[in-house]
């Protein structure tokens, strides 16, 4: 794993060769690396980016299973609750719903867009990039949409949803009878699957392909 080397002087480097670490501030010099390198910053030891041999095929490949776990994710139950004879089968979209209907129309919103809004934005944003990479098409959509994402990154918190579904199960487990639905695999599933595509899209080979560096795209 190679540092990238902080060098004085670099007022007459151009840009494109320059790295700033997210973590400390400190401007270096981009390394040549080789497939499956990473770089990583001199002074704090944080990793600055990562050299894949494919990004498009297999970003493709989980931006299309994401989209089809987050349907059933979101509107199949992911818990059915039998309360004295009365049995309910909820799901991410009937908890917007209760929550607007309660008269929580605000903290409806906020969860509308925090876990089915924004994850899906997100997805169709990776999916337009990975595209214009592909195909090699549109780039400067690509790297506006690329911004978008990275925007959108901070508002989907599907995490924090699947966390209060468990929590939830935890406590409601002991008062009524209860069974887990496909909805739950689905919403779990959509999660790994999201984190897995965090990890194989490396925003610096995406932006190097935007940026018609034609060695990055595949």
């Amino acid at each position: 794993m190679p540092e990238s080397a902080a060098t004085p002087g670099l007022e007459e480097v151009p840009l494109e060769q320059l790295a700033a670490c997210p973590e400390c501030d400190l401007l270096m010099l981009k390394p040549a690396l080789n497939l499956g390198e990473v770089a990583e910053c001199p002074r704090c030891g944080c990793e600055l980016f990562r050299l894949r041999h494919r990004i498009v095929g297999p970003g493709m490949a989980l931006v299309l299973a994401a989209l089809l776990l987050y349907f059933p994710a979101n509107f199949l139950p992911i818990m059915q609750l039998n309360l004295l004879g009365r049995v309910t089968q909820d799901t991410v979209w009937s908890g917007v719903l209760s929550l607007y209907n309660s008269g929580m129309q605000g903290i409806a919103v906020v969860v509308f867009l925090c876990s089915m809004a924004v994850p899906l934005l997100k997805l169709l944003c990776q999916l337009a990039v990975l595209s214009c990479i592909a195909f090699d098409r549109a780039k400067p959509l690509g790297v506006a949409l690329y911004r978008t994402y990275h925007h959108l990154r901070e508002w989907g918190m599907l995490e924090v949803y699947l966390l209060g579904i468990l929590v939830s199960i935890i406590k409601l487990r002991d008062m009524a009878e209860l069974s887990l639905g496909i909805g739950l695999a689905c919403f779990a599933g959509l999660l790994v699957v999201q984190v897995w595509l965090e990890l194989v899209m490396s925003p610096h080979q995406v932006w190097e392909a935007l940026s018609e560096r034609r060695d990055a795209r595949r």
